[in-house]
């Protein structure tokens, strides 16, 4: 078993990831908690549920557990302040405590919303992360930030909640669609792109194997995100300066995503289309050179086909951005890359380079 340690001081857990993981769920979530949980409450999605519930819920019931099962919406738009109410009374109505636990079996929607339910309820019970997408494997279900969406931007309404443990089984992606498996591997760029170099080039390299469930691929690409991912929440948990670098593609990622009312693109495929932009934003602004810029559209491209956006209004789209919690001092910050493996903040990009690079990105 590969683990990752996330080092908090007393919020500190471990990313545990290994084949055959969710059958040990409900003996990795006692050794993570204690003797006092009585009740874990398994949050979960019914394309989730239907495939994985029963195992998550045997497991714990096994190590002791008395379980319920509340279940949401397939979809960012069920990410809500209306489902997280839902959630609330379900939890009330069995009398949960804050010695008991929610355990998010599923993918980023279920993990945000199970989190931030798990940061409110009773002012914070313990939670689980049991990711059950690449994307929510290698980058939400870590670090502690939860939210539910808003009818005007993604995430405005959250707070930081980090879980007791992260349970990460690879052979659950064997049921996942093709088209979320791209969606986790955009954002698996994005750590390339950020952090490390030779990172982005095996996942170029090796695209096709890990399109194709390679499990020496996969199980490097996870535990290296985790690794990277760990690394920035230890130095910055609430996102003062470092960790803001993990928002390459979500200026304009979020925006698009909103303006479409979170139907119309995957989030790692909203992130795509958003990493395409602010790496031609970059080349505008002279930062990254243009064979860099080709070589992170290259890779975009080769993981499969994005959405079309060009139908959007790009005053919607920049709209949309300016309301986002990334803004500063009244404008979009951007995270720009000024080579494979380095990236830059900036709040001072001019409109019009915004605009031109976005019509570009996204025609």
């Amino acid at each position: 078993m590969r683990t990752v340690a996330v080092n908090l001081g007393s919020r500190s857990y471990q990313i545990q990831i290994s084949p055959g993981l969710l059958d040990e769920l409900g003996q990795r979530t006692r050794s993570a908690l204690g003797r006092n949980a009585r009740r874990a409450v398994v949050v979960s999605n019914p394309t989730v549920d239907s495939i994985y519930g029963g195992s998550a819920v045997r497991s714990l019931a096994r190590a002791g557990f008395k379980v319920h099962h509340f279940s949401i919406g397939d979809g960012e738009r069920f990410k809500s302040l209306r489902t997280a109410e839902s959630l609330f009374t379900f939890l009330l109505e069995r009398r949960t405590e804050r010695s008991d636990v929610i355990v998010a079996l599923g993918g980023g929607v279920v993990g945000d919303l199970a989190g931030f339910v798990a940061a409110t309820y009773l002012r914070g019970i313990r939670l689980i992360q049991v990711p059950t997408t690449l994307l929510a494997q290698i980058d939400s279900s870590i670090g502690g930030k939860t939210a539910v969406n808003h009818p005007l931007g993604k995430n405005l309404i959250g707070a930081f909640h980090q879980p007791s443990l992260v349970v990460i089984d690879p052979v659950v992606l064997r049921t996942l669609p093709s088209r979320q498996m791209q969606a986790g591997l955009y954002e698996a760029l994005k750590y390339g792109v950020i952090s490390d170099g030779r990172l982005f080039n095996r996942i170029a390299r090796n695209i096709d194997e890990l399109k194709k469930l390679d499990s020496t691929e996969i199980e490097h690409l996870i535990a290296r995100c985790c690794g990277i991912k760990a690394r920035v929440v230890r130095s910055d948990e609430r996102e003062g300066e470092l960790r803001r670098i993990l928002n390459f593609g979500h200026t304009v990622g979020h925006a698009l995503e909103a303006v479409t009312r979170y139907r119309r693109f995957l989030h790692g495929e909203a992130v795509g289309l958003g990493m395409r932009a602010a790496s031609r934003i970059a080349e505008r602004l002279g930062l990254l050179a243009a064979g860099d810029r080709e070589a992170i559209e290259t890779a975009i491209s080769s993981v499969g086909g994005l959405p079309s956006a060009k139908t959007l209004a790009l005053d919607d789209i920049l709209s949309a951005m300016d309301r986002d919690k990334k803004v500063e001092s009244g404008r979009a910050a951007f995270v720009l890359p000024v080579e494979i493996g380095k990236v830059v903040i900036r709040s001072d990009v001019p409109p019009q380079v915004v605009r031109a690079a976005l019509k570009d990105a996204l025609a």
